[in-house]
């Protein structure tokens, strides 16, 4: 496993060169293993065999917890941030999650978006920073998805408990129904309940998919786009995605991505939100909803 290549998706350079050029023209991306196969993962298969701590995060006026364990632990991969199909990079707290939160925060706000009695997916989940947010709102069932099952049990699923242990009892969270799924994106719609295979005369659906770095990938986007399709509801289900502008050398960005959107004709997007600190590279929250 060791000799897969891995990647820093965050790296920054300071190259003025290279920062003004377009990720999606940079090397292409080595060839996939064969993807595990879909599963669900049930709460109780949380890991008691890894050691897993948890600090607080300030995101806004929201405080969360971030749990902490230890990649070589899990996967025996020392230092990677990625392993294409292998590991996915789902135990790292990535800066898009903290910013999708921000932006959810600012779009309930604000009477934008509205969380109880909504079907929540997150794709790419991870920590579940944005799925714990939808929790503790209200929302009616909140999915969980990552490629890896290990990461839904190791991390996932106890950043989840965690979190909703420290807010009880001033929110009530114990309505929602939360679920975990692994998979791949071109495979787990077999899987998740809500799906409406891409009809959109189909009543069904969620009304919400959260997305947080999950468009590095080129040769990943049209799955996540037709998995996507399958499963937001039509005619007002919304997509919130943060992500970076350019991720280089990977390949993806919100660029590429919404251009692919734009050719396929069925989504339109809107810019929620833009960070920049002018010393890293641009990240965006974007939401995505039915023409």
């Amino acid at each position: 496993m060791a000799t897969n290549p891995t990647f820093q998706l965050f790296s920054c350079s300071n190259d003025k060169s290279s920062s003004q050029g377009l990720g999606f023209f940079d090397s292409p991306e080595p060839p996939r293993p064969p993807p595990p196969p879909p599963v669900e993962v049930f709460s109780s298969e949380v890991s008691s065999s890894v050691a897993f701590t948890v600090d607080k995060v300030s995101i806004g006026e929201v405080t969360l917890l971030k749990g902490r364990v230890n990649t070589k632990e899990v996967f025996g991969l020392p230092n990677s941030d990625l392993v294409p199909g292998v590991y996915e990079g789902g135990l790292k707290l990535w800066e898009g999650s903290i910013d999708l939160v921000k932006a959810l925060e600012k779009e309930t706000q604000t009477g934008n978006i509205s969380f109880p009695g909504k079907r929540v997916l997150e794709l790419g989940c991870g920590h579940a920073l944005p799925g714990i947010y939808a929790c503790l709102k209200g929302a009616d069932a909140v999915h969980l998805q990552d490629f890896n099952a290990e990461v839904l049990r190791c991390l996932t699923i106890p950043n989840l408990n965690a979190n909703l242990s420290e807010k009880r009892p001033s929110v009530s969270v114990g309505d929602t129904e939360v679920r975990f799924f692994a998979g791949e994106w071109s495979e787990v719609h077999q899987l998740l309940p809500l799906v409406n295979d891409g009809e959109t005369d189909k009543k069904g659906g969620y009304d919400i998919i959260l997305m947080a770095e999950t468009i590095y990938s080129i040769s990943a986007q049209k799955s996540l786009c037709e998995l996507i399709k399958r499963c937001l509801a039509y005619p007002d289900g919304a997509v919130y995605m943060a992500a970076k502008k350019y991720y280089f050398g990977v390949g993806g960005g919100t660029r590429q991505f919404l251009s692919m959107i734009e050719k396929d004709g069925v989504l339109a997007s809107t810019l929620v939100s833009e960070v920049t600190d002018g010393s890293s590279n641009v990240r965006e929250v974007w939401k995505l909803s039915y023409k």
